[in-house]
């Protein structure tokens, strides 16, 4: 009787140390996996951060994490040491690795952040929020098409209904300032990489017109809405057409 208490006793100690092999071996696991892939420490940015921020005002709004070598860029880098001085040429969003391109001395981060204005033309800004501006996806150097809408419209033969023209074509952004970003409410390592959060906030665009240009887009600012088209110079021009109530279904 004895014996058979022993051996039972025996087998149910065997048992709770199995137990606990398993579970040890399964909290290893992940560590275990991610060590054969040759994990590199690297820069992630944890909060946006406007363009031109010094490196030493970044230290905040980036955080380290542990990457497989074969995500991790080139250019990625895995602390700020060599980049004192510098400043962010354009705005870094979070989830982002950070590259070292990103960061550049002060001179070059402003003539990264404007382009240059063709001869004969002049500067005009306006503010207006993502959803009219491509999705906020509007970088200096592109082109876009600029669309004036009216309630009362513009159009003389219907004075009394809304219309709506793209009116202005490829106009060159010279300039795109955006508000510093909230801070993120989800941690570093749930960050989304591919930065598919909506944008929040207005930007301000400057973009290079003759006068007469100009003096529409102050005039739509000020009395009417607009709407931005992101448009390449390669992209079609069906021509003038101005929509109404009447013709925006035919």
């Amino acid at each position: 009787m004895k014996s058979r208490m022993l051996a039972g006793t025996a087998a149910v100690a065997l048992a709770l140390v199995g137990a606990l092999l398993i579970i040890f071996y399964a909290q290893g696991a992940d560590q275990r996996a991610i060590a054969t892939t040759q994990p590199v420490d690297v820069l992630i940015v944890k909060n946006a951060i406007p363009a031109g921020t010094p490196v030493d005002a970044m230290a905040a709004s980036l955080v380290v994490q542990r990457i497989p070598a074969a995500g991790v860029s080139k250019t990625a880098l895995g602390n700020l040491d060599s980049k004192a001085g510098t400043v962010s040429a354009v705005d870094l969003v979070p989830g982002e690795q950070l590259l070292a391109e990103r960061l550049v001395a002060p001179a070059d981060a402003a003539s990264e952040g404007a382009a240059k204005v063709p001869a004969g033309f002049q500067e005009v800004s306006f503010q207006l929020e993502p959803q009219r501006m491509a999705g906020g996806r509007i970088e200096v150097g592109d082109h876009v098409g600029i669309a004036m809408s009216f309630k009362d419209g513009a159009y003389k033969p219907n004075p009394a209904g809304a219309t709506t023209q793209l009116t202005l074509r490829k106009v060159l952004i010279t300039a795109v300032q955006r508000a510093p970003q909230p801070t993120a409410t989800k941690s570093a390592d749930n960050a989304d990489p591919k930065n598919t959060t909506l944008p929040e906030g207005s930007l301000m665009l400057t973009v290079a017109v003759n006068d007469i240009d100009a003096n529409k887009i102050i005039f739509g600012s000020e009395f009417g809405t607009l709407w931005l088209t992101k448009e390449p110079l390669d992209a079609k021009d069906n021509g003038s057409y101005i929509a109404r109530k009447d013709v925006v279904y035919k």
